[in-house]
């Protein structure tokens, strides 16, 4: 069995070659956070993102999925500085996050846009569309008010947020959830971003309004050469523009590969369930029952032993897959899974 490094292994994968500098590297990122009883010292610790590491270039779109409570949203945080990791880096453009004081956190900030999951909720009420966009320009811009008006405009006609004259005016609540989302991704693009972070950034939304607003991600992603942490728990949209997925089980990346790699052939069992969970819109399938694996997910207080997912595994094997953590096994090129079901492939460390 050969081993070869995870980091090496991800920038072939996304540049064929291992000297393509990353935009953004995770090296062994642990965000771990302490629970304490009252006057009582510690209870815990929720180990909320557990060894995690991947490389993010320029121009390329990921995928991070996972249920509620996987540590998906946790290492979004992460990944923005909202959180300090507990061990490991979050490194952008060769800068490491902990080290940055606070003009440098400033500049990072203004180089990764955020796109929320509720648009109303990340939206002031009590400021009209104008000053919503404009706040960002005064914080981190040398512009004056007369380049400020022009930028807001020309952002607000590239998310096609028109007439732009009718619309500065309103408040968040006079606008539709779709248009909302519109206006929230308008303030992420203010800044010529270089990564635009997207938190469910179409739960909220009407189907008929989702693939429009993905499309929309997927235009300015390609015009600006941006990339894009697009996290989901839905795998059904995520095809719509990621180049490559990473599945997400109780703080730890247990399948990696290039999105029609793993829609194609998913590896993982929890991967598989999650595909199985896709709605199908045939009303002739209604009385089908889906085949998805029994239990909750487990406690990241209390995670098991061994592989994570094995309590709920139904291809579990007995004295291996609750006392040995697995590896990232290489079954096809590229195509990473934390299971022994591929123990006889390729290992990465």
């Amino acid at each position: 069995m050969t081993t070869t490094t995870l980091e090496t292994a991800q920038t072939q994968s996304a540049n064929g070659s291992a000297a393509a500098e990353p935009l953004l590297s995770l090296r062994n990122l642990r965000t771990w956070f302490e629970l304490r009883r009252w006057g009582f010292g510690r209870a815990g610790t929720v180990r909320a993102v557990d060894d995690v590491s991947f490389d993010l270039h320029a121009g390329e779109a990921i995928a991070i999925v996972g249920e509620s409570g996987c540590g998906k949203s946790t290492l979004m945080k992460t990944i923005l500085g909202l959180h300090r990791p507990t061990e490991g880096s979050v490194i952008f453009e060769g800068r490491d996050l902990s080290a940055l004081d606070a003009k440098e956190m400033q500049w990072y900030r203004s180089q990764v846009g955020y796109v929320q999951q509720d648009p109303f909720g990340a939206l002031p009420p009590f400021m009209d569309i104008r000053r919503i966009l404009g706040e960002p320009l005064k914080i981190h811009g040398n512009m004056n008010e007369s380049e400020r008006r022009h930028r807001i405009r020309e952002v607000m006609e590239e998310v096609r947020l028109t007439p732009v004259d009718d619309i500065l005016p309103r408040f968040p609540h006079m606008l539709s959830g779709g248009q909302q989302q519109r206006v929230v991704i308008a303030r992420a693009m203010l800044l010529h971003p270089r990564m635009i972070v997207a938190d469910e950034p179409v739960s909220m939304l009407d189907m008929s309004v989702r693939v429009e607003v993905l499309r929309l991600l997927q235009g300015l992603q390609r015009t600006h050469n941006l990339a894009v942490v697009y996290i989901t728990h839905d795998l059904s949209t995520v095809r719509y523009f990621s180049e490559r997925i990473f599945v997400m089980y109780a703080g730890e990346i247990v399948e990696q590969s290039r999105m029609n790699d793993l829609l194609r052939n998913p590896l993982h069992p929890y991967t598989r369930a999650l595909l199985a969970a896709i709605a199908d819109p045939d009303p002739e399938n209604a009385h089908v029952f889906r085949d998805v694996p029994p239990g909750e997910p487990p406690s990241l207080v209390n995670p098991p032993s061994g592989c994570r997912f094995h309590p709920r595994c139904t291809q579990f094997m007995e004295n291996l897959c609750e006392l040995e953590t697995p590896l990232d096994f290489e079954p096809e090129p590229q195509h990473f899974s934390r299971c022994f079901l591929y123990q006889d492939a390729p290992a990465v460390s």
